[in-house]
């Protein structure tokens, strides 16, 4: 079967899981997606699966999409995007669903980040900027950005103001926590990339995500002491 789906997400909100404890859900609604084309090596030199979502009339799209639809016999919609797997049981027009995916499974989740538009090192960059008090006039400034006489230039990559989110960001191994495919939903553990109504890749994985431990936890981890046996009482 294929490996991914499309969607919209819808907020976040909280469950108990089987074993009792609270955990914070994404809410998505996935599909149906239709499978607009089937790619083959013979005709195309790849194998991958076309599949739309997001049904919208024809007079939003443009004369060649309208004709690529047209010949597929399939309605028109919004989004198209390609999808890998065993495609062997797809076909052109087959309606792919939520119940693609499972309870446990572990997926990849790509959106468009929220955009901040203009924003300062300080947001940007993290950047610790200068004293708050006592006039020192360099409160949330980026400070020197180069030296003069060499390179007489701004480096490459160096951390300037500008432009932030709206970045197409991935986040793996999340785990799918429960499955709704009469209302089309889908539970992930977590968050998920992007604001409210925006368009949501799903795509199976088997990798789950690393959680990153902070400096001072695993400096913590590594003075931990060690218990050492008790020595034997001495017989007198």
């Amino acid at each position: 079967m294929i490996n991914g789906l499309l969607g919209y997400k819808l907020g976040m909100t909280q469950v108990y899981t089987a074993d009792g404890r609270m955990a914070p859900v994404t809410v998505l609604r996935m599909g149906p997606c239709t499978v607009v084309q089937v790619k083959t090596v013979e005709n195309d030199g790849y194998v991958a699966a076309q599949m739309a979502f997001d049904e919208v009339k024809e007079r939003r799209l443009t004369r060649p999409l309208r004709g690529h639809f047209k010949k597929a016999a399939v309605p028109t919609a919004r989004v198209l995007r390609e999808f890998k797997g065993d495609l062997s049981d797809l076909a052109v027009g087959v309606t792919v669903t939520a119940a693609l995916f499972e309870k446990g499974d572990l997926v990849n989740v790509t959106g468009v980040s929220r955009g901040k538009g203009f924003q300062g090192v300080m947001k940007r960059h993290n950047y610790r900027g200068g004293p708050a008090t006592h006039g020192s006039m360099f409160h949330r400034h980026p400070g020197s950005i180069g030296a003069s006489s060499f390179p007489s230039r701004v480096w490459k990559n160096k951390g300037m103001p500008g432009h932030m989110g709206c970045d197409r960001i991935t986040t793996r191994g999340l785990e799918v926590i429960d499955v709704r495919p009469d209302d089309n939903l889908i539970f992930i553990k977590g968050a998920v990339p992007g604001g409210e109504n925006g368009l949501i890749t799903l795509i199976k994985t088997k990798k789950k995500a690393k959680v990153r431990q902070t400096a001072a936890a695993s400096e913590k981890a590594e003075k931990k002491p060690t218990s050492k046996p008790k020595p034997a009482a001495k017989k007198k």
